[in-house]
């Protein structure tokens, strides 16, 4: 059976450049990705083992309690996204932006200054909010305001933007570990202050997307000189043209949620809720969360095991970058597979090692200690090259303007919500699981990399406002979306 996944575009491409004003739009509304970031990365501060000798290894972190507090934001961040998909559709990207920016920061502010437990939920409720505004806002202002020829590599920086977030976590929990006293945990929650200001405040000076200009205010004139001064060229009518053609489709839509559901928009629906649900399955934040206490568990000491996270950190950072140069010109499907290939065969050995050279009770050896390490860092350093950047790049890329918020908004919770789950779980999965754990997420990664292969066609090159012919064009998705359909929406 012929797999029909290499769709080719019609070739049509927009004029214009890559300007220092959308450089810097694109940098500012990017650094969203660092409070996502930071927040899992300071939720894998070191937490105390139990001390009975007679418990094994994989189980002396197996705290309800740890658990509950790591992942209750993310059950706020899951309601506010479906809020922000109707302030994104009805008000634009910009003041979702701000408002995930600015509730961030008031939540960082009351966790760094809490007196007690109550004041530290109402924190972690907003820093929830924050999250949910700014995954569902951001991801479309960069798909929307990048050239397609480029759109790949401006939608990873916000993928970037989590490494830095997560790396600055890290090293911070590094160091206020240290401080006497054990308040050093405030200095690290209310750090995540620092980001949200940027982002909230930098907001206010980036423009609105050129789709937004038009969905919201019907503002052709207005559309035309941001889409000049973002393209640096006065040649912008069939991008304008396109545009509007996508606002008159979206205005007739008066039930984003509802139409979703229709046949035609169902490849859409399935990517927004198996893609975020596939980034989150991969395992990663295994490695994410609990850097600190897998080292810990294999036998690293307490500062050996948060130097080891702040390393896995920095070779998923170094190869999100290299994605950036990579994405627009290899195509997504290529570094899925290549990624995919890295995952699994780095767990596969992770668990391998660990059922053999890891028990309950003793430490593990020095050298195959390392060998995790290592094997870690090759697992990071797939991820970083595949699921982490391209589930953001993906998603915020396949959707039409009609639907796109409140998919981008189903992304997001699902997302949120597989976050929260894995969160919950984890530590009661390691227990019981023990080394089968990395063949579990294993498992995963190889159902979605064939699910890559056969479902998932390439978008590289193809504009936003021209997706929905991919769709039309694929053997398996065209019994959903009419090739005629396709072919008239295109032209």
């Amino acid at each position: 059976m012929a797999v029909g996944v290499a769709i080719k575009s019609d070739g049509k491409q927009y004029a214009g450049k890559i300007t220092w004003f959308v450089l810097l739009s694109c940098m500012i509304a990017a650094s969203g990705g660092i409070i996502f970031g930071y927040d899992v990365g300071v939720s894998g501060v070191y937490r105390k083992m139990k001390e009975d000798k007679e418990i094994s290894n994989y189980c002396k972190f197996d705290s309800q309690l740890l658990t509950s507090f790591t992942s209750s934001l993310y059950i706020a961040g899951l309601i506010s996204s479906f809020f922000a998909a109707l302030v994104t559709r009805d008000y634009g990207r910009k003041p979702s932006i701000i408002i995930g920016g600015v509730a961030y920061m008031v939540g960082a502010a009351l966790g760094g200054a809490a007196s007690n437990i109550y004041v530290l939920i109402i924190g972690r409720i907003l820093l929830g909010v924050g999250l949910g505004f700014t995954n569902q806002s951001v991801p479309l202002y960069l798909s929307e305001m990048a050239p397609s020829k480029y759109r790949g590599a401006f939608n990873v920086a916000f993928q970037i933007c989590v490494s830095i977030g997560y790396n600055s976590a890290t090293l911070i929990n590094y160091g206020t570990v240290k401080i006497k006293g054990g308040w050093g945990w405030r200095i690290s929650l209310a750090m995540a202050g620092v980001p949200a200001a940027i982002l909230a405040f930098g907001a206010l000076f980036v423009p609105e997307t050129p789709s937004s200009l038009i969905q919201i205010n019907d503002d052709h004139n207005k559309a035309r000189k941001a889409l000049q001064k973002i393209r640096g060229t006065n040649d912008v009518q069939d991008e304008l043209d396109d545009l509007i053609e996508a606002s008159y489709a979206s205005k007739a839509i008066k039930h984003p949620f509802r139409n979703l559901m229709q046949r035609k928009y169902r490849p859409q629906l399935v990517m927004s809720v198996l893609i975020p649900f596939f980034q989150q399955i991969t395992g990663i934040n295994v490695i994410s969360f609990y850097a600190p206490i897998l080292f810990l568990t294999i036998g690293s000491g307490e500062s050996a095991s948060l130097l080891s996270a702040t390393v896995t950190g920095v070779v998923g950072s170094t190869f999100t970058l290299i994605t950036v140069v990579l994405v627009d010109k290899l195509g997504r499907r290529p570094l899925f597979h290549f990624g995919g290939v890295q995952m699994f065969v780095s767990q596969m050995l992770i668990g391998g090692i660990m059922a053999v050279k890891l028990g309950d009770h003793e430490a593990m050896e020095k050298g195959y200690a390392l060998a995790v390490l290592i094997l870690i860092c090759v697992y990071i350093s797939g991820f970083g090259l595949s699921w982490g950047p391209l589930g953001w790049v993906v998603t915020s890329e396949i959707f039409p303007l009609e639907i796109r918020s409140a998919a981008q908004s189903i992304v997001v919770a699902v997302n949120l919500s597989m976050t929260f789950i894995i969160a919950q779980v984890f530590l009661a999965m390691l227990c019981h699981l023990k080394s089968g754990i990395f063949f579990f997420f294993g498992a995963w990664v190889l159902l979605m990399s064939v699910f890559v292969y056969f479902l998932l066609p390439e978008t590289k090159g193809i504009p936003i406002e021209k997706m929905d012919q991919i769709w039309g064009e694929h053997f398996f998705w065209k019994r959903f979306v009419s090739h005629e359909d396709s072919k008239l929406e295109a032209a």
